[in-house]
């Protein structure tokens, strides 16, 4: 449920920001920013969130919580807008569009927040209304850099005002430090419980739902695996198998299709019948067995590491829920739940999320650079650390690592960051001394790992080709923007 534009209005009278100084703006997510003035003495937190559902502007009397890492429009905010002064804060007639003037030096800038839910938005234009940066970025409609956005024309082309009432909306208990602004700490309060997508109900709904999805795919994939897994235990028998048909090489010609002969491994007087294949010798029937007994134990021991593992993500999944469930901030709770680090003074998320990331890693600019330095660490790497939309690198026709790129949300790979990851694939594998070398790359989400092979090999599809020759002087700089821990 959004605002209406009385509501609006009440909430701005309460807040009185003509005067005020912007002094910081904190973006806990892409759609939730805050906005930290101060004004005569006292400093308040103003809530801009454009989640559908949950749409508002007003002071926020909990917490506000950082992301992990500076976000693009709070960015813009900090280094145009933050150190200026409020002008003017007014709705634009009965529209639910706010526009706030603030003037820093000489520059004078326009902030509309549009309080429509499904088409919500944060825009900041100059005088004369050619938009500078926006929230959401939204090209068809001009709402991007460079286009332009004068609501006001709309607001003289409206005819006259819905009539709407203020809610009646019941403060909290213990809740003295909002008096100067009762109206504010109610809609913060009510947003809180019956926010749809930001209220503490909904979120932790959506969070036992997201548990129970993975736990549920979880539980199948393990029961298949211990299905192989109690196909794989009668491993020995396979060497038993080649053993007895070794020890009768004399009765087998070629052609037979059944070798009926003494158990001697179940005790004497006890029998078996062995399957042939007619197009073999007799001692390549036994070899055939003994490459089977290989296959089967080399499985056998891959698909515990696998029961282990998801075992310990089913244990990592409950631990992470019981966190989130003891969450009573929503806008934290929001944060956790769509990747956002961790709550100052809380344990990690879950026990997966804690551990070290295995292999090396590399800070080049924006782009996060991860190798795997060996069968386990790329295997890891594939379980727990990236994700489909990352980018996966290895060197052709050499063993060696497995290097990935981190994706960047809107962004492409850039050349120079194909050059840093081949130059450390061709460097962390066998053809480093060949001092150049081909390398195919793709997405994670094409690979496809190779039944009952090695751990960590990997079937691509949809790859490409990259050669590579190793740069001395690019590889002193990758040194440079190694991550040591």
């Amino acid at each position: 449920m959004s605002l209406n534009w009385k509501e609006i209005d009440r909430i701005l009278e309460e807040l009185d920001l003509p005067g005020a100084q912007i002094q910081a703006a904190v973006q806990s997510t892409f759609d939730v920013i805050g906005l930290r003035v101060h004004k005569k003495g006292r400093t308040r937190q103003l809530l801009v969130a454009l989640t559908p559902g949950a749409c508002r502007m007003h002071e926020t009397f909990k917490a506000f919580p950082k992301s992990e890492k500076p976000l693009r429009f709070a960015q813009f905010l900090n280094s145009r807008v933050v150190n200026g002064w409020v002008q003017e804060a007014v709705q634009l007639g009965d529209n639910r569009i706010v526009r706030i003037v603030v003037k820093r030096g000489e520059n004078t800038f326009r902030l509309y927040v549009r309080l429509w839910s499904n088409a919500a938005n944060f825009i900041v234009t100059d005088e004369a209304g050619q938009v500078l940066d926006a929230m959401r970025r939204l090209p068809k409609k001009g709402e991007v850099t460079g286009g332009s956005y004068t609501p006001e024309r709309e607001e003289a082309k409206s005819g006259p005002a819905r009539e709407y009432e203020v809610r009646r909306l019941e403060l909290p208990e213990g809740m003295d430090f909002a008096a100067s602004a009762p109206f504010n700490a109610a809609i913060d309060h009510f947003y809180a419980e019956n926010g749809n997508a930001l209220s503490l109900q909904a979120l932790r709904e959506q969070a036992e739902k997201e548990a129970s999805a993975r736990s549920t795919r979880l539980h199948a994939a393990l029961e298949k695996l211990r299905a192989k897994e109690k196909d794989f235990a009668d491993a020995d028998r396979f060497r038993e198998y080649g053993d007895i048909i070794l020890a009768n090489l004399a009765r087998i010609g070629l052609g037979d299709e059944w070798l009926e002969a003494d158990d001697f491994f179940a005790g004497p007087g006890c029998t078996i019948r062995i399957k042939l294949d007619r197009q073999q010798n007799p001692a390549a029937q036994a070899e055939l067995y003994y490459r089977q007994y290989g296959k089967a134990k080399t499985g056998l021991a891959q698909i515990r590491r696998e029961i282990a593992d998801g075992e310990q993500e089913l244990a990592d999944i409950k631990e992470r829920l019981e966190l989130l469930l003891a969450e009573e901030n929503p806008l934290v709770l929001a944060k956790l739940m769509r990747g956002g680090g961790t709550r100052k003074g809380q344990p990690a998320l879950s026990a997966k999320e804690s551990k070290k990331r295995p292999g090396l890693s590399f800070k080049c600019g924006d782009w996060l650079i991860i190798v795997g330095r060996d069968a386990d660490e790329n295997d890891a790497l594939l379980r727990r650390h990236v994700k489909g939309g990352d980018l996966w690198m290895h060197a052709r026709d050499f063993p060696g690592s497995y290097v990935f790129v981190k994706q960047r949300p809107g962004k492409s790979f850039p050349l120079e960051t194909l050059l840093d990851a081949g130059n450390l694939a061709i460097f962390y594998s066998k053809g480093r001394n060949n001092a150049e070398g081909d390398l195919f790359y793709t997405q994670v989400k094409y690979l496809r790992r190779a039944k009952s092979g090695p751990k960590g090999l990997v079937i691509p599809t949809q790859e490409k080709n990259l050669r590579v020759k190793l740069d001395e002087e690019r590889l002193r700089k990758l040194e440079n923007c190694r991550i040591r821990v």
